[in-house]
């Protein structure tokens, strides 16, 4: 049972944050609701999971674990039981190219119903069967016990989140008089909208856990870069500040709930775009719509990419990195028990060894931060790719539209730049040091027994 002396408790996470925004914007006064909680919180710099990317970072976020367990592997990937492509959403052209219905029935229902990992326990589902209240808003990984019928004319499906559930405007468990969230996200209309859903539930104290997501700031980050977004942060601090208007000033605020606040993963600029199929030439590729004879299976978007074997397909792991490895880019697979990393000629060979890892070979191909544990783990997920390649600095892979973010921001490799997010813990001591320790950190706080 949970313990009665819990506070309350806020998880603010802002998409694409980073540490250098995120401190000179505290330190200079730009956004005055983050400088307050960070006057009175402590602060850290987490370390993501890996592939960096929306879909797989707020999954382990929310269930507190890496792919292997939560089984969600890219933005995009290969469903090798069903021999179709996923795709979540890397741009609108890609989903198109991946068929409009498909992907967006993928990215509101079956990544949470199909593809998360039935072992992975959210923390929605934890804490209501403690009999607690969870909440969130506008999170895309929302699995919970309680069924939410559909606002939007003509749709019949639900969904089931947490108690207190919003989705833009698609589901809604209470009437809070939010505007529309769907339109106008380049001046930050889904921002103003989570803002106007929390004020409501701040109001009402409708909650013992909340999940307060603000993705505009990466979607302007991916446009201008990580150091070109300021406004979009000036629009998520003052959402955040709207939180503490809502309880009747700061100090009350603080007197009411206890804040963990971080990000999901970084953003580096980019400068250059490939196209991660083009190394597999000779190879016959799946496509949509034209996969019967296809031999590999390659889906990319960002800085992160998978390579696929499918039915029929002679060549090895070991001989489709060769495509790859004498370039600037980590490519990753699993050879018997190890795994290996290569890039530019070199090779690392890895594997758990009791508490620590056993290693073999040149240890710089891997020289980010947790990258040993990250790798291990995105190679173990069924879901992964044979191949998993990491970009080089500097460098997206066009996705299946032949979008990128080129003269903008990106992230999803193991690259320090795209892995390190801010940690700012408000009344629960120190911040965790990896994203997957937040869900553990949150059951511990309202003392739910998360085993």
């Amino acid at each position: 049972m949970p313990r009665g002396d819990s506070r309350k408790l806020i998880l603010v996470v802002i998409d694409g944050l980073t540490p250098d925004v995120f401190e000179e914007a505290v330190e200079t006064g730009a956004a005055p609701a983050l400088a307050f909680l960070a006057e009175h919180g402590n602060y850290g710099r987490g370390v993501s999971t890996f592939p960096s990317l929306t879909p797989v970072c707020l999954s382990s976020i929310v269930t507190g674990s890496h792919p292997d367990v939560h089984r969600i592997p890219h933005l995009v990937w290969y469903h090798r039981a069903e021999r179709r492509l996923v795709e979540y959403g890397s741009s609108f052209a890609a989903i198109r190219a991946a068929g409009t219905r498909r992907s967006i029935l993928d990215a509101i229902f079956n990544m949470n119903e199909q593809h998360l990992g039935q072992e992975a326990v959210t923390v929605y589902e934890a804490l209501e069967d403690a009999g607690l209240t969870a909440a969130a808003v506008n999170v895309t990984c929302y699995r919970g016990r309680t069924r939410h019928r559909p606002l939007l004319r003509g749709l019949a499906r639900p969904a089931f989140g947490p108690k207190r559930f919003f989705f833009y405007n698609l589901y809604e468990s209470d009437e809070t008089g939010a505007p529309v969230a769907v339109f106008g996200r380049a001046g930050g209309s889904i921002d103003a909208y989570a803002a106007a859903v929390g004020r409501w539930l701040v109001t009402r104290d409708g909650f013992d856990f909340l999940v307060f997501y603000l993705p505009d700031y990466d979607f302007a980050s991916h446009a201008a870069g990580p150091e070109g977004a300021h406004a979009a942060l000036t629009r998520a601090d003052r959402a955040i500040g709207s939180l503490l208007d809502a309880a009747g000033g700061p100090d009350e605020f603080l007197e009411r709930y206890d804040v963990l606040l971080c990000s999901d993963h970084g953003q580096t600029r980019v400068d250059e775009a490939a196209r991660l199929q083009d190394a597999f030439t000779g190879f016959r590729l799946f496509r949509p719509g034209n996969g019967r004879r296809a031999e590999l299976a390659v889906t990319a978007s960002n800085r992160a990419g998978m390579v696929y074997r499918l039915p029929g397909c002679a060549a090895e792991p070991r001989e489709l990195a060769d495509r790859l490895a004498d370039g600037p880019h980590v490519v990753l697979f699993r050879e018997g028990g190890e795994a290996v990393a290569r890039r530019r000629g070199e090779e690392l060979r890895f594997a758990p060894d009791g508490s620590g890892w056993r290693t073999v070979g040149d240890a710089d191909v891997l020289a980010q931060p947790d990258a040993l544990e990250r790798a291990w783990r995105a190679l173990a997920n069924p879901n992964a790719g044979d191949l998993i390649v990491s970009a080089a600095p500097g460098v997206e892979f066009a996705d299946l539209g032949g979008r990128h973010h080129v003269g903008g921001g990106s992230h999803g490799s193991l690259e320090l730049g795209d892995s390190e997010v801010p940690m700012l813990a408000v009344g629960l001591g120190s911040p965790p040091p990896r994203i997957v320790d937040v869900a553990p950190l949150v059951l511990r706080h309202l003392g739910v027994d998360g085993s």
